[in-house]
C-alpha cells in the first residue's frame, strides 16, 4: 500500500516535515499550500528535495470556494486555478484537491455545479491536471460523497474524479458501504483521519481534534474495506488538524502516522481476508498479535537501591540475587517479580523504568513491534544470557517481551535455582496486578497507539479525575482477561511541578493480595509508613457504604481505602512515594473488576499535602 501524510498534519517547516516524512518512510505527501506560501524554498527546489529524498507529491491542496457562484467570481475562480495549475507544474505535481464551496457558494444547481466543474477541468487538462472533488461535511450544497460523486460522473472527464476523507464521511454518520459501488478508477485519493466520539460542531471538530487511525473512535477498517471492494489502487494519506500534533516533535509525529497506517492496513487486510476479498490496495498484514498473559516483570531505576529494597522488603517481598554481571538485584512475591536497576542511574531517586510481559512467540511479538516502527531498546547480552526483545514507548519506557512459563529463563542470571532463606512473613502478594504510568501531554495519544498496536492491548473508557490543581485525564489499557492492565496518565500544566519536587508526576507499582488487610499490619510492624488518609474520607466512607464499624475502624487505623460496584468489594492502600514512584497494594474481592477511580482524588489531594509539607 503506497502511503502518504499531508504536511498540515506536522510542525515545523516545509523542509523539516518533508524530512521526518522521509525519514519515517512514507512514500510521498500532500503539499499543504500555507506551508509552501511561509517556505523560504522555491517550488523548484521543493520539487528537487523531495526528489533526493524519494518523496512522491501526491497532492496540491485545498482549492476552496468554486462551484456554485456567479459568472463573474467564476472568472475570477478559473483565474486563480490557473496560477495554481502553473504553480503545480513547477512543483512537478498532477492532482489537484478541490474541496465543496463553503464560503462563497450562492447558487444551489447540480447543473451549474457540473458546468462550472467541467470547465475547471477544461482549463486544467492543458496542463496535464487531475481535480480530486471532495465533498467537505459542512459545505454550504454539496456536502455528502454521494453528492460529490454524482456531480463528477455528470461532469464526465477523464481528469475529474473524487477524493474521500474519512472525517467528512463517517463525522456526518454517512454510511461507507456505497463506496464499493464507486468505480476505483474515479477515486482519485483517499485520505484518513480518526476522532475521538464528541457532541460539538462538526468544523471545530474536524479543525482541532483530527487523529491518526487507532486513536479515535472511527470505524476505520470498515472505511477502507469498501475503499479497496471498490477496485481502488491509489495512495492512501492522512490528513490530521490536531492542535497538539503541530506543537509537537516532528519525526515522533510522522512515524506515529506511519505506525498508525501500517496497523490499519493489517486489520483492514483481515477484514477482507475474512470476507474472502482481495485488494488491488496490495495491503500488508502484521505478525499475529500476541496475547500478553501476564506481567513478567517491573523495573526500577535508583541510583541507591536500598530504600526501594527496604520498601519491598516491608510488602514482603524477597531478596533473590544480584545479576552476575549487573549492578541489577531481583525481589519476587508469589508471581510478581520485581527488578530494581542501577545502571546509567546516576541522579534518579527512584523511577519506573520498564516492564515485561509474557507472550507465546516473543520473536514473533518483536517482529510485529518492528513493523510497527518501535524503537528496539539497546540492550547488551551476552550469548549465555536471555535475549528479551524491548522497545521504547513514547514516555521512554522500556518494554520487553518474554514466553509465557519460562521466568526461569533470565532468573538463573540472578542465580535463582532455588528459593533463598525463608521470607519473615508468608508471601502474600500474589502478582503484579497493574501500572500507572504518566504521560507528557504531547504524546499521550502517540503513547495509547503504541500499547495498543505493539502490545495488542485494548483501550477501555477513559476517565478524568479531579486533583488540587486540575483535571487529570486517565486512559486504561488492557488484554481482554485483564491479566496485563496498564493506566496512562496525562497531567494538567503545572500539576508535574506542584506533586513531586522532580517536576514530574509520580508513577506506581500495583501489586495484588488475598489479604490486604494481614499485608498491611506486616508492613506497620516492619516500620512502614503508608500514604496517610484524612479523617473525612472515612466519615464519607461511612455515610456511603454499611461497613460496621469494626472494618471502619480497621481501615482507618490501616489508611486503608474502600470501593465497592454491584460485581465486588476493593481495598487498597498506597506507600509513601520515593523519588518519582510509589507502591499501591489492591485486594480484589469477588468480581470487582476497576481501579477504585473515586478514591483517586483522595490519593492526589494526600499526596500534594504529603509534598508540600514535606518543602517546610
Amino acid at each position: 500500500m503506497r502511503t502518504s501524510i499531508a504536511t498540515v498534519c506536522l510542525s515545523g517547516t516545509l523542509e523539516e516535515k518533508m524530512l521526518a516524512c522521509a525519514k519515517a518512510g512514507f512514500d510521498g505527501i500532500e503539499i499543504f499550500e500555507q506551508d509552501l506560501l511561509v517556505s523560504p524554498m522555491s517550488p523548484e527546489e521543493v520539487r528537487a528535495l523531495a526528489a533526493r529524498l524519494g518523496l512522491t507529491l501526491d497532492l496540491f491542496q485545498p482549492f476552496r470556494d468554486f462551484e456554485g457562484v456567479e459568472p463573474q467570481l467564476l472568472q475570477a475562480n478559473l483565474h486563480r486555478a490557473e496560477a495554481k495549475f502553473k504553480l503545480m507544474t513547477r512543483l512537478g505535481m498532477d492532482m489537484m484537491l478541490l474541496c465543496s464551496n463553503v464560503g462563497t457558494a450562492t447558487i444551489n444547481d447540480d447543473e451549474l455545479f457540473v458546468s462550472q466543474i467541467r470547465q475547471l477541468a477544461d482549463l486544467a487538462a492543458g496542463y496535464g491536471i487531475r481535480i480530486a472533488y471532495e465533498a467537505l461535511a459542512w459545505g454550504t450544497y454539496v456536502n455528502t460523497y454521494q453528492h460529490s460523486w454524482e456531480i463528477a460522473r455528470q461532469v464526465d472527464r477523464e481528469n475529474v474524479g473524487i477524493c474521500l476523507d474519512s472525517f467528512h464521511i463517517l463525522s456526518r454518520g454517512d454510511d461507507p458501504e456505497a463506496i464499493a459501488q464507486i468505480p476505483g478508477e474515479k477515486i482519485f485519493f483517499v485520505q484518513l483521519a480518526d476522532a475521538p466520539v464528541l457532541s460539538m460542531d462538526i468544523l471545530s471538530w474536524s479543525r482541532h481534534y483530527r487523529v491518526f487511525p487507532g486513536q479515535g473512535g472511527f470505524k476505520l477498517d470498515e472505511f477502507l474495506g469498501a475503499i479497496a471492494r471498490s477496485g481502488y489502487a491509489g495512495i492512501i494519506s492522512l490528513e490530521i488538524f490536531n492542535d497538539v500534533f503541530r506543537q509537537s516533535n516532528v519525526e515522533r509525529t510522522a512515524v506515529d502516522g506511519l505506525r498508525s497506517l501500517n496497523l490499519l492496513q493489517s486489520q483492514t487486510a483481515a477484514l477482507l481476508d475474512a470476507q474472502g476479498i482481495g485488494s488491488a490496495l496490495a495491503l500488508q498484514a502484521l505478525p499475529g498479535g500476541q496475547k500478553a498473559n501476564g506481567f513478567d516483570f517491573t523495573e526500577i531505576r535508583t541510583e541507591d537501591p536500598e530504600p526501594v529494597a527496604r520498601l519491598l522488603a516491608q510488602l514482603g517481598f524477597e531478596f533473590r540475587g544480584q545479576h552476575r554481571r549487573k549492578p541489577v538485584q531481583l525481589f519476587s512475591a508469589g508471581g510478581a517479580r520485581i527488578i530494581i536497576n542501577s545502571q546509567r542511574s546516576r541522579g534518579v531517586t527512584a523511577a519506573v523504568s520498564g516492564f515485561g510481559v509474557q507472550v507465546p512467540d516473543p520473536a514473533a511479538a518483536g517482529e510485529r513491534a518492528v513493523q510497527l516502527l518501535a524503537r528496539p531498546v539497546p540492550r547488551q547480552h551476552l550469548r549465555n544470557e536471555a535475549d528479551l526483545p524491548g522497545f521504547n514507548a513514547p514516555d521512554n519506557t522500556e518494554v520487553f517481551f518474554g514466553a509465557t512459563g519460562d521466568a526461569g529463563g533470565w532468573e538463573a542470571e540472578f542465580g535463582v535455582h532455588e528459593s533463598g532463606a525463608a521470607a519473615e512473613h508468608p508471601a502474600l502478594i500474589q502478582c503484579i496486578d497493574h501500572l500507572n504510568l504518566a504521560q507528557p501531554w504531547q504524546s499521550f495519544d502517540e503513547s495509547v497507539l503504541f500499547y495498543t498496536s505493539v502490545l495488542n492491548l485494548q483501550a477501555l473508557p477513559g476517565t478524568e479525575v479531579p486533583s488540587p490543581m486540575g483535571l487529570v485525564r486517565s486512559q486504561v489499557l488492557a488484554t481482554g482477561d485483564h491479566a496485563v492492565r496498564l493506566a496512562l496518565n496525562i497531567v494538567p500544566h503545572g500539576l508535574e511541578e506542584a506533586i513531586d519536587r522532580n517536576h514530574e508526576y509520580p508513577e506506581h507499582i500495583a501489586v495484588r493480595t488475598g489479604d490486604i488487610i494481614t499485608l498491611a499490619r506486616n508492613a506497620v510492624a516492619d516500620g512502614m509508613e503508608f500514604l496517610h488518609i484524612p479523617a473525612n474520607y472515612y466519615e464519607d466512607l461511612a455515610a456511603r457504604f454499611d461497613l460496621g464499624p469494626k472494618l471502619l475502624q480497621t481501615l482507618q487505623e490501616l489508611n486503608l481505602l474502600y470501593d465497592r460496584d454491584e460485581h465486588g468489594e476493593f481495598l487498597h492502600f498506597y506507600t509513601e512515594t520515593i523519588g518519582n514512584m510509589f507502591f499501591e497494594v489492591v485486594e480484589r474481592r469477588d468480581g470487582y473488576d476497576g481501579y477504585g477511580a473515586p478514591n483517586a482524588p483522595i490519593r492526589l489531594a494526600a499526596q500534594f499535602e504529603r509534598n508540600r509539607w514535606s518543602r517546610h
